[in-house]
């Protein structure tokens, strides 16, 4: 594989890099992080308080928010019951 990285952006690059899959994973998870620290911050609430309304440890939120651990299912249910929030399967956007 051979990337010329001038003139091309990250989105471009990724594609040759990262099977789709991977990329669909990527953006969901991101997008999904992106709404619950979205959500926390609008109503206020510390990670210190959303581990206490949620059960989930305030570093495991904090390694979540940050992108250094993948979230397994239960935990991010458990964090966005408190902020009024759930998931829900709906059609994937094609671009």
């Amino acid at each position: 594989m051979s990337i010329n990285s001038i003139g091309s952006n990250w989105k471009d690059i990724r594609k040759e890099i990262y099977p789709a899959e991977e990329i669909a994973e990527s953006d969901l998870r991101v997008a999904l992080v992106g709404e619950i620290i979205k959500a926390r911050r609008e109503q206020g609430i510390s990670q210190k308080r959303l581990e206490e309304l949620s059960g989930v440890k305030q570093p495991i939120i904090a390694r979540m928010e940050s992108g250094t651990t993948s979230p397994n299912l239960s935990t991010i249910i458990k964090v966005l019951a408190p902020l009024g929030k759930t998931l829900y399967i709906g059609d994937i956007k094609r671009d």
